[in-house]
């Protein structure tokens, strides 16, 4: 098989770069599935992982890209035929063997789904790591009782990936739901994917957070962490649930046990990136089903692999909002 484009990520006297390259299969990880990569998609992660932002990479040389969509070139697992349509996300791809943003994948057979029945390629992109987080975090609030009936339901980071997809999910699925933002001018834009109330962070006091405030929230979906979470904590209903996914913002925590033990809040820890078959695979099936964005083609925009290395910055800027998806070849 000839030479493919990849984008290669390398750490040279401690500086972290990123350059297309040509690569070979024979060069890949090991895995029992070979793909060839259709679509590729954006997160916070890859653009950390791509510039040297962030200590994501924990091996060099190594492609980035922590998800990818295609078509089996060859499989040494009984599960996957040539020609099968795939996705595979997460685990260590991208991060300590080599991603998504090639032309050619090798993966292991464990670490990936077939292409749900209903979904296309693009569309498995545009949901990507993003959206399986999104639909992971409303599967396991519903698991401990969340429901339409018990109140509003609040997200944070409501106009990045992970925040959109939740948003829409949720208002799809009947909750009240208030987008938590800071960009005023996404209102339009959020009340689109169905958020009944749009609530500015700058309308906050987080100087003046006590222990319990007011019971407002029967859910949370929180993407940024820190004097936001603790907020929400203090500001959750009788019974209420957070789904804690992110830390835009900051991974410290200051509160209390109060919530916790007085008003029998959940904090729930989502980390999608070690999710287990066969369980990943089904909320795989439900993203096609009952956990199907409804304006997904609204919040995601499609480059092509050249303009990759371009949007990084966006993404460390704050400036993206919604999902991105790669186009690896024309």
């Amino acid at each position: 098989m000839e030479g493919f484009k990849a984008l290669l990520v390398e750490q040279d006297a401690g500086k972290v770069r990123s350059r297309f390259t040509e690569y070979t299969v024979d060069a890949l990880d090991a895995g029992e599935v070979l793909i060839r990569v259709a679509y590729s998609g954006i997160n916070y992660k890859d653009a950390l992982a791509a510039t040297g932002a962030g200590k994501i990479i924990r091996r060099f040389p190594c492609i980035a890209g922590i998800d990818l969509a295609g078509y089996v070139e060859q499989s040494a697992s009984p599960r996957f035929r040539p020609g099968d349509a795939v996705i595979a996300t997460s685990f260590d791809i991208g991060v300590s063997h080599h991603g998504g943003y090639a032309e050619y994948a090798r993966i292991p057979a464990g670490w990936v789904v077939p292409l749900p029945r209903g979904m296309e390629l693009l569309q498995s992109m545009a949901l990507g790591t993003a959206g399986f987080t999104a639909a992971l975090a409303v599967e396991r609030m519903e698991q401990v009782g969340l429901q339409p009936d018990k109140g509003p339901v609040i997200v944070s980071g409501a106009t990045g990936g992970v925040g959109s997809i939740a948003v829409d999910m949720l208002a799809s699925r009947g909750y009240h739901v208030v987008a938590l933002t800071g960009k005023a001018q996404e209102t339009p834009y959020l009340q689109m994917l169905g958020a009944a109330e749009v609530k500015l962070r700058s309308s906050i006091d987080l100087s003046r957070v006590r222990p319990l405030e007011s019971a407002t929230w029967a859910g949370a979906v929180d993407n940024v962490g820190g004097e936001i979470l603790a907020w929400m904590a203090a500001t959750m209903k009788q019974a209420g649930t957070i789904a804690s996914i992110g830390l835009a913002a900051s991974h410290e925590l200051h509160t209390t046990v109060m919530p916790f033990i007085l008003r029998g809040v959940s904090l729930l820890g989502v980390d999608s990136g070690y999710w287990p078959m066969p369980a990943r695979q089904r909320l795989w099936e439900r993203m096609a089903a009952d956990l199907r964005p409804r304006h997904l083609g609204d919040i995601t925009r499609v480059i092509e692999f050249d303009a990759l290395p371009g949007v990084f910055q966006e993404y460390l800027d704050g400036k993206v909002r919604g999902r991105t998806v790669v186009r690896m070849a024309a």
